[in-house]
């Protein structure tokens, strides 16, 4: 399970001190350590003194390490399951609010972050790293997330791509792909039968499939994936929500810049001369 806090640190990895780095590793690598330890504690595991402890927790956004023992306790007792697809009325579904609207919404988010495991998107950074090419792949609304992730790491890395099937034709786009390559599958409720035969193609061509999907999906998922990052999708209507599925794009996409930060920069910077060369900007 994934805390506020490890998101926070995933998020700040790339502007942490040598010794802030140190009690990073010791947290990720047990987050459990905040309600069973002392900042003083945490601080010899870590290598360091208790007043570097401090100024971690603060650099985070934190007013003390008691604030952060107390989130931990909070999130730990938040274990209320919630439904896939909420039951409403027609009259409760006029009468649904902006306020209910967020507050779903909030849970989905909530919920999908604190059962995500800290080493997992770490991990599948490192895949996105080692490839050669990534490719990203939805069907129906999923189409549309694809599309914002390959925006999203276009940004950040060489060689990003899209597979759309244009006029049906998949071959063209799958004839590009390679060992090694990482594939993002995104896909939600309903599944074309399609997809399940570019997923074959793609593990016989040893590209590494990675899926973002919803938790009554991740047990099929794990099957072809290499790495499965499920999210709760729960709507009071027949329209899918995918704010925890951009959500978690844009965390990956902020674990990434972490690990490749001083490449992240350079692409940034050859993107930027372009744009200007181009006098694309008002």
């Amino acid at each position: 399970m994934a805390s506020r806090l490890i998101l926070r640190i995933h998020e700040k990895q790339a502007r942490l001190t040598g010794s802030e780095r140190k009690i990073a590793e010791v947290l990720l690598q047990n987050q459990g350590i905040i309600e069973t330890h002392s900042a003083t504690e945490l601080a010899v595991l870590a290598g360091v003194s208790k007043a570097t402890v401090a100024r971690f927790f603060r650099s985070l956004g934190y007013a003390d390490f008691e604030e952060v023992r107390l989130q931990a306790r909070e999130e730990r007792n938040r274990t209320q399951p919630y439904r896939q697809s909420e039951t409403f009325t027609q009259q409760t579904v006029l009468g649904r609010s902006i306020g209910d609207h967020m507050d779903l919404e909030l849970r989905n988010l909530t919920r999908t972050f604190e059962e995500l495991r800290s080493d997992r998107l770490a991990g599948i950074a490192k895949i996105l790293s080692a490839a050669p090419r990534v490719w990203f792949l939805g069907f129906g609304a999923e189409d549309g997330v694809a599309r914002v992730g390959r925006a999203l790491f276009s940004k950040l890395r060489h060689e990003v791509h899209y597979l759309n099937g244009t006029g049906q034709d998949w071959s063209s786009d799958l004839a590009m792909t390679g060992p090694r390559d990482a594939l993002i599958l995104l896909t939600l409720e309903p599944r074309p039968k399609l997809m399940r035969s570019i997923l074959a193609y793609a593990r016989t061509s040893r590209m590494r499939i990675i899926t973002l999907t919803d938790h009554g999906f991740q047990a099929q998922a794990e099957r072809f994936s290499e790495s499965v990052l499920s999210c709760h999708v729960a709507s009071y209507s027949a329209l899918p929500t995918h704010a925890t599925l951009v959500s978690m794009l844009r965390l990956l996409a902020i674990t990434y810049i972490g690990q490749n930060a001083d490449a992240v920069k350079q692409r940034g910077e050859t993107l930027d001369s372009i744009v200007e060369e181009l006098d694309l900007l008002e």
